[in-house]
């Protein structure tokens, strides 16, 4: 077994197969849209992407 089998292994068991874009992060994903950014990128990128805060 290589190390590539066991890394593959390992998500398989928790169910986590995506990871953000741009800290490779596991938790917090946006995924709506198939953004796939955790959340603090998320907030940080949200404006440049298209996306406003209302009141």
């Amino acid at each position: 077994m290589t190390e590539a089998d066991d890394s593959n292994e390992a998500a398989e068991e928790t169910g986590q197969t995506r990871v953000c874009r741009a800290t490779g992060r596991e938790q917090g994903l946006v995924g709506k849209y198939d953004i796939w950014l955790c959340r603090q990128s998320f907030r940080e990128m949200a404006r440049d992407m298209g996306f406003r805060k209302y009141d």
